[in-house]
């Protein structure tokens, strides 16, 4: 709750400070009222409907199927393993789920802590031993237990609403009070719709960079917090047996933020949703983030 109503006060606080600056450039207060209102709820609404729609996009995304009577002896060891980690986390027991994909990957994902889901491939499965498996799913539980895709939500409606605010204040401004332009006109109108746009396209780029700065720092997290419900040596050898398998093409591109095994770019690791394996384990020796 604390880290909920710090980025909401957050988020308020500089929309409010924006709004004294831009009075002081002289915005009508309606109009400006309506670009605040307007904003904070594009901005959210989005986030908030993904996050409680997630477990279902997720599975559907996926093809995943829920367990809840086990088939064999794996997935019994499964379950019991999620309780148990559950229980030391003092969460609910997330549903659990399967997926086929020639993929090694798992994800968590789910509106609060006490509502989840732990979806884990089929090759993942085939192709990782117990103890390997074991600090996969303690990674996964840490996610949750960390309530990171809240603050995931959370922090993508804050950069929402101030990528939109920032976008359609700045060109009004430049349309209003530096072009000197009456935005009522159909062809200022026009003018105001296309700055808008690029506007949005620079910050929206911007954003990506601070979400997935935040998506790469919580996998160091999630990585400290599985050595700690499995072992570090489980999660190390786990993290090397993920180098084996980087391919992710078959994995719907929607779920990469969510997966064990993320998507690493060349480009500064800017737009990157996880940190580079190897230096992840760096992390894990080092007990940086313990």
């Amino acid at each position: 709750m604390i880290r909920i109503f710090l980025f909401l006060l957050t988020n308020f606080s500089i929309i409010i400070l924006l709004f004294i600056v831009s009075v002081l450039f002289g915005l009508h207060n309606r109009s400006l009222l309506y670009i605040i209102c307007s904003t904070i709820i594009t901005g959210f609404t989005g986030s908030i409907i993904s996050l409680l729609l997630s477990k279902k996009i997720a599975l559907f995304t996926v093809g995943g199927k829920i367990i809840t009577e086990p088939k064999n002896e794996l997935e019994e060891w499964v379950l019991k393993t999620i309780k148990k980690q559950s229980l030391r986390l003092n969460i609910s027991n997330p549903e659990f789920a399967i997926y086929d994909s020639e993929s090694v990957n798992a994800f968590a994902t789910g509106y609060s802590k006490n509502s989840s889901l732990i979806a884990i491939s089929s090759m993942l499965l085939k192709n990782m031993n117990k103890k390997e498996i074991e600090a996969i799913i303690a990674h996964e539980m840490s996610h949750i237990s960390n309530g990171d895709m809240v603050t995931m939500t959370l922090i993508q409606g804050v950069l929402n609403t101030f990528t939109i605010f920032l976008s359609r204040g700045i060109a009004y401004i430049i349309c209003n009070i530096f072009l000197k332009s009456d935005t009522t006109s159909n062809k200022n109108k026009t003018d105001y719709v296309i700055l808008t746009f690029i506007l949005e396209l620079i910050f929206g780029i911007a954003a990506s960079c601070i979400t997935m700065w935040f998506s790469r720092k919580r996998e160091f997290y999630a990585d400290a917090g599985a050595a700690k419900l499995s072992s570090t040596k489980n999660m190390i050898s786990a993290l090397k047996s993920l180098q084996n398998y980087t391919d992710l093409s078959n994995e719907p591109k929607n779920v990469h933020a969510l997966c064990i095994n993320g998507k690493i770019n060349s480009f500064l690791d800017l737009f990157s949703t996880h940190p580079p394996i190897n230096v992840r384990i760096q992390a894990l020796n080092k007990k940086k983030y313990m």
